[in-house]
């Protein structure tokens, strides 16, 4: 039976004093045989971790006891072993890089769609008022070729850092649709959903969690293959298990979260 909790959680939130933070956070994911990568910027927390279940309620309780993080959300999924190597705590001037300056979602988050209600929506093939959905995954293309959302639209990036140009270049195939983003977890598709109402297309939401939270809460419905992690597990089913084969080292240990989310 899985006997490791893994979480994947991120909150725009301002942090005044990233640097201050690092070092407390560290020595209590380490104290707590915790593994996985912490990323702190002034805008926020994004973060994957992996232990002992008991060990990571207790560092979500402890970090949520903290105002700035306290409505933090987290993903949750299981492995026999632990798919990270080593504890890391980095300072970044993004959680998530785009390289857009005016993109601040802790002034204010785009709205969210929950996955419920997407997959209502998608059952019936149109929103509510009777609109047509566009699914845009701002994943990396290597990702999306694991596993997406039947009929979802790629823009084949490389790199988040390409979605604005991206936007620019196909922002017309969006026209008149209900935009749904989204991404992993939910960090992408909410920097991509800001950029895109900031860019005129008013009708956007987010998927609230992601493909990671969509999987928890619905399974694999109107989506096919899987869903790539950034650890070992590599790519994770519709139900949550792994089902990739060991990741390479760099995949696996990589500490940079600001491709992820």
């Amino acid at each position: 039976m899985p006997q490791i909790l893994n979480i994947a959680a991120y909150l725009f939130s301002a942090i005044e004093d990233p640097q201050t933070l690092r070092p407390v956070l560290l020595a209590s994911a380490v104290a707590r045989e915790l593994k996985g990568t912490i990323l702190l910027a002034p805008e926020g927390i994004n973060m994957f971790l992996a232990g002992e279940a008991d060990a990571v309620h207790a560092f979500l309780a402890e970090l949520r006891a903290d105002p700035r993080f306290a409505d933090l959300e987290t993903k949750e999924s299981w492995s026999a072993t632990q798919p990270f190597r080593r504890m890391l705590v980095k300072v970044k001037r993004e959680i998530i890089r785009m390289d857009h300056p005016a993109i601040q979602p802790a002034a204010g988050r785009a709205p969210g769609v929950d996955a419920p209600t997407l997959k209502r929506w998608l059952d019936q093939g149109h929103d509510d008022a009777g609109q047509a959905i566009a699914l845009l995954d701002t994943r990396n293309a290597f990702e999306v070729d694991h596993g997406t959302f039947e009929g979802a639209i790629d823009w084949r990036i490389s790199k988040f850092t390409e979605f604005p140009p991206a936007l620019l270049a196909h922002k017309d195939e969006l026209a008149g649709k209900t935009v749904v983003s989204f991404c992993t977890g939910g960090i992408r598709c909410e920097k991509a959903a800001i950029l895109m109402r900031e860019a005129g297309i008013d009708n956007v939401l987010q998927l609230e969690g992601g493909i990671l939270k969509y999987f928890e809460e619905i399974g694999g419905a109107h989506y096919r293959g899987d869903c790539f992690v950034f650890d070992g597990r590599r790519t994770l089913a519709p139900d949550l298990s792994a089902t990739g084969s060991a990741a390479s080292a760099r995949a696996a240990e990589d500490p940079d979260l600001a491709r992820k989310g």
